[in-house]
């Protein structure tokens, strides 16, 4: 027992990823109201950025600079000692992405607003198909 309680204190951060994508994920699909289906949509996405930044993380690790005049000449580079930047820089990117797609959907969000008056899913269901009766 005292094994399987170490496992998952040790695993908190997949514990953390799950907790905000189950959170993110009831935003969007149980959420009526557009602004808060955004809000979920933001919520998943940072969950994968911190996902992906905890899994990057090393223990004991130092950045990829080599710095050269330490040591004596022979010194071996070894791999395992260094941190993988790459899914740091994804996640860079990644962050643009989510503040792009926040962006347009507030903005999408704004322009439904102006349109129907409301940003809730079912009025404006309602409001199409008395339009589509009226055709």
């Amino acid at each position: 027992m005292e094994e399987f309680l170490n496992i998952i204190i040790s695993r908190a951060n997949y514990w953390v990823f799950i907790i905000l994508m189950m959170i993110g994920l009831y935003g969007i699909l149980i959420k009526k109201n557009a602004v808060k289906k955004i809000i979920g949509m933001n919520i998943m996405q940072t969950a994968i950025i911190l996902f992906f930044i905890s899994i990057g993380a090393k223990r004991s690790a130092t950045i990829p600079i080599i710095e050269h005049g330490r040591g004596s000449v022979h010194t071996t580079v070894t791999a395992s000692h260094y941190i993988n930047p790459l899914p740091h820089v994804l996640m860079l990117t990644a962050i643009v992405v989510a503040v792009a797609t926040l962006g347009v959907a507030l903005a999408l969000a704004i322009k439904i607003f102006g349109q129907y008056q409301t940003l809730e899913e079912d009025e404006i269901l309602e409001i199409f198909e008395e339009e589509e009766r009226g055709r």
